[in-house]
Parts: structure tokens; C-alpha cells; sequence
């Protein structure tokens, strides 16, 4: 049966038919799969997921996966697993080698001897195993298993040596799936691809959209930069560097947003000594690796003229950018009068995206 309804009585409803049916659909990676991972959500809503987390005892080789609940994809032909666990599991791992440490993994797997023969029908919580090495990798997760954490055994590790030292001990590898059109929670370094474009997840507080091809920063947070180090110049040209100053060249790094378009903030405290007429000139100028994209200009600069000092700031809209790629903004200064020292201190840069 290829086309399968459910809870629909009469029609024969089979456990396939159940797991494969978009009831509660979560994150897609095809059109009839599911992405697995547990479901994200903590007691107080302070942490991304706390399902299945494992909790060590202190001076032992014993731990405990909490509750959780979770889905685990197998072959598109068998459908998703949903899981729940809903009392603590507690795993007891073996002492470690008398010469090399080893990885284990825990891992939520499901059990199915429909497909796999294994002579079980159901879901556990088990620990594999890793080979002890000089440089120890992490064992192979099972089929139609959710990898959760990675436990790094010591060489001669025994609860009579102390045990595992669970604050150190510990790699954090669950993934997590949501609703589709959710925002997905996602782990630094995930390099899952979207499902669709025009979705979303979150990224160490960083929401980045799937183009189709790539994860590109959707809305990324004001950069920031700022040197109270200052520095002089007499070039009539704009330059990056200031004299009598341990900053080379005041650069900030941003990316492109989805409109291409960014608000550039920037300003300075500036003196032109022992001159009232000359001018003190501070421009952005962007770039993209080597290319300059945005030039150092006196219409897009602040200015200030005058021997006593003076803070100034403006801003200046860039647009045309490509979005998601990365552009440096540097700070260029230049004085009207080659005669004339003009003084910059307290220099910022501030890029956010604009509509």
C-alpha cells in the first residue's frame, strides 16, 4: 500500500501507515521524512532542549538520560519513530583500558524486528561502545538511532580511580526537530542542509535562513567596534592608518543581510590643532576580501573643524550588497591641510541591517 490514510478503522491501519502519516509533521528533510532529533524545550525555558540530557554521578561510572521525547527517522518506506521517555534511564559504563582511552556513545535507538530481525520491538537508551586508541574516535551511531552524547573514557578510568569526570567528560550531540515553518534550534557546526528555502533556524542566537543552496544569516545582531587609542594624521588622502597609535587599522567584519541594505554608524573626537579653518575628515570605506566595494568619500564622512575637540558622529546607508556574503568596513581619516595634525580618539564603527 503506497498511499496510507489513518485512523481510519475500516481502512486496515497498519503501524506504518501511523509513523508515516503527517500527523504533528516536524522538520522535513524529504517529503514523506522527518528530520530525528528530540523536541526542544526546558522546564524554565532558559535552555534550548532539555530532554534526554545525561547527568553523571559524581565519583562513578554511572549516569542517568532524563526524560524526553523525540522522533527517529528511518528508511522513507517505514516512516518516523516517535518516542517518549518518560522516567530516567540510568547506564552504567565500562572501566576504562589499562593503556588507551575511548568514546563511547549513547545513543536512543529503536528496536524494530520487523525490518531489523533483532528478536526486540521497541525503543532503548544504550551505550555504545568505542575501540580504545592513542587518538580515540567516536564509534559508528546504529541504524535508525539518535545519537545523544559523547563519553570520553580515560585510560584505567574506574569508579575506584574517581570515575568519569562528567563536567569535562561530555559531548553534547543531540539535535533537535519542531513543527515545519518552525524555527529549529540548531547546534554551532550543524552542516544538515534545509529543507525548503525559506527556513529557518537559530544558530547560537544567530536566526540564518536556508537559500535553496546555503545557510545565510537572516538577522544577525548590531557589529560593534571602538578604539579610545587615538592617533593623528596629515595626509590630504584618506588613509586607514593613524600615527602615534597601536591600531593599525580600525576594521569591523559584517554580513550581508537578506535586503542587501546596512546602516553604517561611525564618529570620532577630533581636533585639528592650532586650526580653525582646516577640516578633520573620518569616511567608511568597504570591502570584500581584496575588492573595495564602497570608497572613502567626503559626502559620506563626518567632519569637524576647530583647535578646541569635538565628538561627531553620522551615519550612511549602504545597499547593493549581496546577501549573506561577508564585507569589511574600515575607518579612513584625512586633513584638508598638509600643514595641519588632525586628531581622532574615541573612534567607533556600528553596522546593523536596514530595510
Amino acid at each position: 500500500m503506497n498511499a496510507r490514510s489513518v485512523w481510519l478503522s475500516a481502512d486496515g491501519q497498519s503501524l506504518e501507515d501511523t509513523r508515516v502519516a503527517p500527523l504533528g509533521t516536524l522538520t522535513p528533510t524529504s517529503p514523506v521524512a522527518t528530520r530525528s532529533g528530540i523536541l526542544p524545550g526546558s522546564y524554565d525555558g532558559r535552555h534550548r532542549v532539555s530532554g534526554l540530557w545525561l547527568a553523571g554521578v559524581d565519583g562513578t561510572m554511572t549516569a542517568t538520560v532524563s526524560s524526553g521525547r523525540a522522533v527517529v527517522q528511518a528508511a522513507d518506506s517505514r516512516g518516523a519513530y516517535p518516542v517518549a521517555v518518560t522516567e530516567g534511564i540510568p547506564l552504567t559504563f565500562a572501566d576504562g583500558d589499562p593503556q588507551y582511552g575511548r568514546i563511547d556513545l549513547v545513543v536512543l535507538r529503536v528496536h524494530d524486528h520487523v525490518y531489523d530481525g533483532s528478536g526486540r520491538t521497541g525503543a532503548v537508551v544504550e551505550i555504545v561502545q568505542g575501540t580504545p586508541a592513542a587518538s580515540p574516535a567516536p564509534p559508528a551511531a546504529p541504524a535508525v538511532s539518535l545519537p545523544l552524547f559523547q563519553v570520553a573514557v580515560a585510560a584505567t578510568t574506574s569508579a575506584g580511580t574517581g570515575g568519569i569526570p562528567w563536567g569535562t567528560a561530555l559531548t553534547d550531540l543531540r539535535s533537535v526537530t519542531v513543527a515545519v515553518g518552525g524555527i529549529l534550534p540548531a547546534l554551532a557546526g550543524d552542516v544538515t542542509s534545509g529543507a525548503y528555502p525559506g527556513q529557518y533556524r537559530d544558530v547560537n542566537g544567530i536566526l540564518q535562513r536556508w537559500n535553496g543552496a546555503a545557510w545565510r544569516t537572516a538577522a544577525a545582531p548590531p557589529a560593534f567596534t571602538g578604539s579610545v587609542d587615538s592617533g593623528s594624521t596629515t595626509s590630504t588622502t584618506y588613509t586607514a592608518a593613524l600615527t602615534d597609535s597601536a591600531v593599525t587599522a580600525l576594521s569591523l567584519s559584517f554580513t550581508a543581510p537578506p535586503s542587501g541594505a546596512v546602516l553604517m554608524s561611525f564618529g570620532a573626537r577630533m581636533q585639528t590643532v592650532d586650526s580653525a579653518t582646516a577640516t578633520a575628515f573620518m569616511a567608511p570605506q568597504v570591502t570584500q576580501g581584496g575588492t573595495v566595494v564602497f570608497t572613502a568619500n567626503d559626502e559620506s564622512a563626518a567632519v569637524y573643524g576647530g583647535a578646541v575637540p569635538g565628538s561627531v558622529a553620522t551615519q550612511f546607508r549602504l545597499y547593493g550588497l549581496t546577501a549573506g556574503d561577508s564585507y569589511t568596513f574600515t575607518a579612513m581619516y584625512r586633513t584638508s591641510d598638509a600643514a595641519v595634525t588632525c586628531w581622532f580618539d574615541n573612534i567607533f564603527l556600528r553596522v546593523e541591517a536596514s530595510a
